[in-house]
């Protein structure tokens, strides 16, 4: 790809010293959306290796693996052909170790860390579903579940226990401002933390948050912080509007005063405060440095077309902090973005339906059509019209692959045999077997902690008699995976081949369910370890196996539907968002609230900039009243969204549908009544 000035600018930025390496100040490049952000990192870090920086010690920062993958894999093509074209007899670049995610990267520094840190070395890392049924232990042991007044379940305590962390607010503060509800709860909830912070300890298991919050203070310790930031030359991170307080201190930490920092993001694409993003930290990244950080715009656009983007740039233009900037299409003109009024849900169903098959047979694919919508409830109604229209159709936001029950059972066996300690992962694992159910878990537990977690120890419990059977291979398995240094190579095809018989006893489907663990299995060679099979795979999941299973593969085709959120960074050809209200653009929720509101702003932004060649903006005026019956017709009517000003409102085309006269005719020759001239009869009266 040919890099644009703005890009060439960004990906060359810096010098070399006299003599000595290639060096660069903070730089903070505002990465519009569709302007080939992806492409300016890769070009900047194969410029730093060319420059002759070596890869090990480059780190670049990502928020996925496959991000992180992409970029490497770009990088590596880029030097090649640059070594190619120079004829510099130079090797190719070597792979970029330190690539990565920051709850991975943070995870193998703590690991050669972890002494200095208190840490067993061999620590457990909690996926969410994990950290969340243990928080849920804690509460039923409190007795916080046989409350007479409603106190937060498990998730929610999760949530706020995330956000306080990851946030630096105090408890009170994080109540107070996005858990109000739970107010009253305040010193009931330091307490279920502080036993959730002791439990993980006792279990030698960190959760993702623990991994932000010791790479933070290792890297306020001035002489790790030395010696870790000394091994990056440059430091690199990706979608900076994203990151939180602690991930912006840990950024700032590796490089005192911000040389050899770039980051990349776009403030107005940052949407995700629920996890404790603050754009704070993108709008405040040049100020922290010293010198102040230089900041690169890239504003051509390479996605949509100019129409869609004149909408863009009006809606936006209305936030109340920014880098401004003005998105200018490579592609030219195109099609304004309709504003469809419609009576309510229904016919904003039917708009849609109507408007799909139109672009299909257009020659646009269903798999490049998406609609967009605030909450995942809110595409119910087009969901029924689609089954009835037979359009097959993926809807994203579904069950993560590693949330599947089967899934999790065969990885707490290999979590149990990396991690002794893990009680957890014991628990689980335990009561797979007949007849253990938790109370016999529990004893079992308790001999084998009696034990100082010995493995071969398991031989020597005696269990119910329906276990008696299955008992000593299970304990002949655990202890062969968690002798001393047990060869990697073959451990998940073990471990799968003593959990398959359980799976008729255990689940439904068990067929299907058989062909994850194979996946599985064919997954870990890929991996060095199984520290690092089971830390990678927790820190970025793959997602669910039936994304795209089910009525979407008895088709040649499928619709998308997703959550604005999920939508981030993905892109369609034609674009139907839905309830482009006030209450859903913004949510009533950010009522009075003039920062939410503005990420409220944003949201609509993110969802607009996703599309190509054509934006509908779909707005009902009825909203029916939800206590009553499905056939009922109590209604509200709603409001404009207020972010369609008139300066929004002068690039798009207004629309009612269906035309009341269409409507009409459509009727009448549906039904094959004629229609009748009431308007020639009156005039021949007179």
């Amino acid at each position: 790809m040919r890099l644009n000035a703005a890009q060439r600018e960004a990906a060359t930025f810096g010098g070399r010293q006299t003599g000595g390496s290639f060096t660069a100040p903070a730089l903070l490049v505002i990465a519009g959306a569709g302007t080939g952000k992806t492409a300016t990192i890769a070009h900047r870090v194969a410029r730093l290796v060319i420059e002759g920086v070596d890869p090990a010690h480059i780190l670049l920062l990502t928020f996925t693996r496959r991000a992180a993958l992409e970029m490497t894999r770009r990088v590596r093509h880029i030097v090649a052909e640059e070594l190619q074209r120079g004829n510099s007899g130079r090797p190719p670049a070597p792979p970029m170790p330190w690539s990565g995610t920051f709850h991975s990267v943070a995870n193998r520094l703590l690991r050669e860390y972890a002494a200095t840190l208190g840490l067993a070395p061999d620590f457990s890392v909690l996926d969410r579903g994990d950290s969340a049924d243990l928080i849920d232990l804690l509460r039923h042991e409190r007795g916080l579940s046989a409350q007479k007044r409603r106190f937060p379940r498990k998730d929610t305590c999760l949530a706020i226990y995330s956000n306080r962390v990851n946030s630096g607010r105090g408890l009170e503060e994080v109540l107070h401002g996005s858990f109000a509800w739970c107010e009253e709860w305040v010193e009931e909830l330091r307490g279920l933390f502080r036993a959730y912070v002791d439990r993980k300890q006792a279990n030698a298991a960190l959760d993702f948050d623990d991994l932000l919050l010791y790479w933070h203070a290792l890297m306020h310790e001035p002489t790790h912080a030395a010696e870790v930031g000394g091994r990056f030359e440059h430091v690199l991170v990706d979608e900076y509007q994203d990151v939180n307080r602690l991930q912006a201190d840990i950024v700032l930490a590796l490089k005192p005063g911000g040389t050899g920092i770039t980051v990349v993001g776009d403030d107005a694409q940052a949407i995700y405060s629920f996890r404790a993003a603050s754009i704070e930290n993108i709008l405040e990244f040049p100020g922290r440095c010293e010198p102040r950080a230089t900041v690169i715009a890239l504003e051509r656009n390479y996605r949509s077309n100019q129409a869609v983007l004149d909408a863009a740039n009006a809606l936006i233009a209305g936030a109340a902090r920014q880098y401004r900037k003005t998105l200018i299409a490579e592609r030219g003109g195109g099609a304004r973005p309709r504003l469809v009024t419609v009576v309510d849900d229904r016919q904003q169903a039917d708009y849609v339906v109507n408007a799909v098959l139109q672009r299909r047979e257009a020659g646009t694919l269903l798999r490049r059509q998406a609609v967009l919508f605030r909450s995942a409830d809110h595409s119910d109604w087009l969901e029924i019209e689609l089954m009835r229209a037979n359009i097959p159709y993926v809807k994203y936001g579904g069950l993560r692959f590693l949330e599947a029950a089967h899934v999790k059972d065969l990885l707490a066996i290999l979590r149990w045999a990396d991690n002794p300690r893990n009680g957890l992962a014991a628990f689980r694992v335990l009561q797979l077997l007949p007849g253990m159910g938790p109370s016999n878990a529990a004893r079992c537990w308790q001999q084998f902690e009696s034990a100082a977690c010995r493995m071969p120890a398991l031989a020597e419990f005696h269990p119910p008699a329906a276990a008696a059977g299955a008992w000593p291979a299970f304990a002949m398995l655990m202890a062969g995976l968690a002798g001393t240094h047990p060869a990697w190579p073959g451990q998940v095809e073990r471990v799968r081949a003593w959990y398959e018989p359980q799976l008729d006893r255990l689940y439904e489907s068990a067929a299907v369910r058989a062909a994850d663990l194979a996946m599985l299995e064919q997954l870990a060679p890929q991996y060095g370890s199984r520290e690092r099979f089971l830390s990678e795979l927790t820190l970025d999941p793959p997602a669910a196996t039936g994304d795209l299973a089910g009525p979407p593969l008895l088709d040649e085709d499928y619709l998308i539907l997703s959550t604005v959120h999920s939508a981030k960074g993905q892109e369609w050809d034609a674009v139907y968002l839905l309830n482009v209200t006030d209450g859903n653009f913004p949510s009533e929720f950010a009522a009075g609230n003039a920062d939410a509101i503005d990420e409220e702003r944003r949201l609509l932004y993110v969802a607009m900039t996703r599309a190509r060649d054509e934006l509908h903006l779909i707005e009902p005026l009825r909203h029916y009243v939800t206590q009553q019956s499905r056939a009922g017709d109590r209604h509200v009517y709603g409001a404009r969204s207020r972010f369609l000003d008139t300066s929004v409102l002068a690039t798009l085309d207004c629309a009612g549908w269906p035309d009341a006269a269409d409507a009409a005719v459509a009727t009448v020759v549906a039904a094959g009544i004629p229609r009748i001239d009431v308007a020639a009869r009156l005039k021949a009266l007179w």
